[in-house]
């Protein structure tokens, strides 16, 4: 009896280890320690190759890492085995932005926003991603409307709002455009594009 115990305190033990491994990798990732998150979801993988959390801990902590392409790779491995899974559409996105492929990432994006839940914590930053691709792309009437989705669901990014004022900017919106940086001057005076981007705007206006 005292020897099923002591198999079944083990049991427990290594349970326990496992579980707090796993909190830890997203706690680490979200203090900004991706080496060390990295390393214990490449050991949870090892364990169990198909640890779909574990994945997009993984694929968040290479992409903030500047690790974008291994981020690409591990992320078409991780949607192999759940190819629907939002997280993962979302960092493979983000993963392909990074690397330049902007057709690819925007396709993602908006499958992203298509099948995402409303309460899903990346819409906003999904829609950023889309209109920075659409600025690369000289599309700026598109890149005014993705920055406008992103700042409505978060205003107080100052850089959305000089980077939504300079899409409406090139796009020839200037009145709408010194709204923009007006709101990214208001969160942050020193915000230099934004001051330089106002004046151009204003000089046009007069």
């Amino acid at each position: 009896m005292k020897k099923y115990f002591l198999t079944f305190c083990v049991l427990l033990f290594t349970a326990d280890f496992f579980a707090q491994q796993r909190a830890d990798a997203l706690v680490l990732y979200r203090n900004g320690r991706y080496k060390e998150a990295i390393e214990i979801c490449e050991a949870e993988i090892t364990e169990d190759p198909n640890n779909v959390d574990s994945y997009c801990v993984l694929c968040w902590s290479l992409v903030r890492n500047r690790q974008y392409a291994e981020g690409e790779q591990r992320s078409i491995e991780a949607r192999k085995i759940s190819p629907n899974d939002v997280r993962l559409i979302e960092i493979q996105a983000e993963a392909k932005y990074y690397l330049g492929k902007n057709n690819s990432a925007l396709e993602l994006f908006q499958q992203y926003l298509a099948t995402a839940p409303g309460s899903a914590s990346r819409i906003e930053n999904a829609y950023y991603y889309m209109g920075e691709i659409y600025i690369r792309q000289a599309k700026y009437q598109h890149a005014d409307m993705a920055f406008t989705s992103a700042v409505y669901i978060y205003p107080t990014s100052d850089l959305w709002w000089t980077r939504c004022g300079y899409a409406r900017e090139m796009a020839k919106s200037y009145t709408k455009a010194l709204d923009a940086y007006n709101e990214a001057l208001e969160l942050n005076p020193s915000r230099e594009d934004a001051v330089k981007g106002k004046e151009r705007v204003q000089a046009i206006l007069k």
